[in-house]
């Protein structure tokens, strides 16, 4: 994976220069990831690869475990009321901040409501709208006195919910539940990330960040668990060329790659078998449907269950990506916690794909749609992938008589136009689950949700997913939350493609990587084999 023992005498590990000059028998982790964090300040962080940062600088009141499961952390105990609305966290005693100041709950008072202030402008607030209030501080309607948390001594925070949320532990695994050292913040304003400045509770801490090298952390010494953790010092260097992160763990330079080129799949099975690993991931590959202008035929539900149904999802899987992505035919992904059995399909999941193109020129027709007559656009963010994802579509729906070009966009500025109301015909869109609950992915959809880019309004959809939210009862929460999924696809605002697996190279010197559903593998359950 991602580290190494320097011995008596070795001092130097080279990656694009010294990436390491550390002292004889501490352990050095060098660990890839998709790209750097845009921000260390985890309230205005939104992506995978820099949860995977924040994951090492911090620790939240539960935490995911080596196998992505929600344990206690900061927090050694909870108590739920009977209603499912109050969650009274009892923190450790020895829970300590990177500079020596006690955890308090106080720190995690001042946390929530930093996040849910106006003035944060934090994109991923709406993870916490099960709070009590939350919604209506961050639109500036209560003020964040009336938020529902409450630190009723230093080692015990209260936090009320609007409504039971069976979800809620996992949901503060997430980075948007993370403490902050207050003091920092108040002393440095937005500078509290800078090396030498920040402050952290978590198994690691800030040593440096050079972006477009690399970001270096040493192990927090009053971290409560530090004499468990293996790892001495991790440095995270960021690849967005999957391939040249191979090229460097081949070298032995890297330990770890946070994802492997789907084009050169067939080589990492041939010489790295052993140290490569896959897995189910929770997370849908899918396409929002939106239509550029008013009369776009695109509005019409018949013809965009017609294109969804012209999409041979099997050979996408296979072909287009090297058997590294499963066909999906849902939005919630296969696995989920809390749901029907089996989960929900599309109607024509199973059928013959001449079956479905014949289906699908008859939707066509029915909508008024001729042969040869609909021309769409297909837009994506840079990426060889998604390139060729969308290539095939293209192909695809030339069975049906629908000519599509395609249209590629710079990914730092992909998902704001999507999120602000950008015009498109079909888009490309991934979503990896931040808690295990199909909430997570059927929010998506809602009307007022920004991650809805169909910007597709349905009021049964959202009367169903109010009604999942006030329902206590697991067995029928998960029905009502089947039948908005089912509604989701037969009025085929998106398109589910494909189910993400997790890839990576994992040296097979390391130890304590378990492979799982949230594809969480925090550096302070690993440790180098001996």
């Amino acid at each position: 994976m991602y580290r190494k023992i320097l011995l008596a005498g070795v001092c130097a590990l080279t990656l694009t220069g010294a990436l390491a000059s550390v002292a004889s028998a501490e352990v050095v982790l060098n660990r890839g990831n998709d790209t750097d964090p845009a921000t260390l300040d985890h309230h205005r962080t939104s992506t995978v690869s820099e949860g995977r940062i924040m994951a090492d600088l911090y620790d939240g009141l539960v935490r995911q475990s080596a196998k992505g499961e929600a344990v206690a952390a900061t927090a050694k105990s909870w108590d739920i009321s009977e209603d499912g609305l109050v969650y009274t966290f009892h923190l450790r005693d020895d829970a300590k901040w990177s500079n020596g100041d006690k955890v308090t709950a106080g720190d995690f008072l001042f946390t929530f409501r930093r996040i849910m202030d106006p003035k944060t402008a934090a994109g991923y607030a709406s993870m916490l709208f099960p709070i009590k209030n939350a919604e209506e501080a961050v639109a500036g309607k209560k003020p964040l006195e009336e938020l529902g948390v409450e630190a009723v001594d230093d080692l015990t925070l209260k936090i009320t919910l609007k409504s039971p949320t069976p979800y809620f532990l996992e949901l503060l695994t997430h980075q948007t539940g993370l403490p902050m050292h207050p003091k920092s913040i108040e002393e440095n304003g937005d500078k509290f990330t800078t090396p030498g400045k920040m402050v952290t509770n978590g198994a690691y801490q800030l040593v440096s960040f050079t972006p477009n090298d690399k970001i270096v952390m040493k192990k927090n010494p009053n971290f409560y668990d530090a004499d468990q953790v293996k790892i001495d010092v991790v440095n995270w260097i960021p690849f967005e060329d999957r391939a040249s992160c191979m090229r460097r763990f081949e070298a032995k330079e890297v330990q770890v790659c946070s994802d492997v080129p789907s084009e050169q799949m067939d080589y990492v099975k041939s010489k790295l078998a052993k140290e490569f690993r896959m897995a189910p991931y929770l997370g849908s590959y899918y396409l929002p449907v939106k239509g550029k202008t008013a009369d776009s035929k695109l509005k019409d539900p018949r013809v965009r269950e017609a294109i969804s149904m012209a999409i041979d999802r099997e050979f996408m899987a296979e072909q287009v990506w090297q058997g590294t992505m499963l066909p999906a035919y849902s939005v919630v992904p296969p696995g989920i916690a809390n749901y029907v059995e089996g989960g929900v399909k599309a109607e024509y999941a199973g059928e013959d794909m001449l079956e479905r193109e014949d289906k699908a020129k008859a939707l066509l027709k029915e909508a008024g749609v001729e042969p040869n007559t609909l021309s769409i656009e297909l837009l994506y963010n840079t990426s060889e992938n998604h390139k060729n994802t969308m290539a095939a579509v293209a192909d695809m729906l030339k069975n049906i008589g629908i000519k599509a070009t395609l249209h590629e966009t710079e990914g730092a500025t992909y998902f704001n136009f999507l999120r602000e109301d950008g015009p498109f015909d079909i888009a490309r869109a991934g979503w990896i689950g931040d808690y295990n609950d199909p909430q997570n992915f059927l929010f998506l959809t809602q009307s007022d949700v920004s991650f809805n880019y169909s910007k597709w309004v349905n009021k049964d959809y959202d009367g169903l997913m109010a009604k999942a939210e006030v329902t206590t009862d697991l067995k029928a929460r998960a029905e009502i939350l089947a039948d908005a999924e089912r509604l989701l696809l037969k009025e085929t605002a998106v398109i589910p493609v494909l189910y993400y697996s997790s890839r990576a190279l994992v040296s097979e010197n390391i130890e304590g990587w378990h492979d799982n559903l949230m594809d969480a593998h925090a550096t302070r359950w690993l440790s180098l084999k001996q």
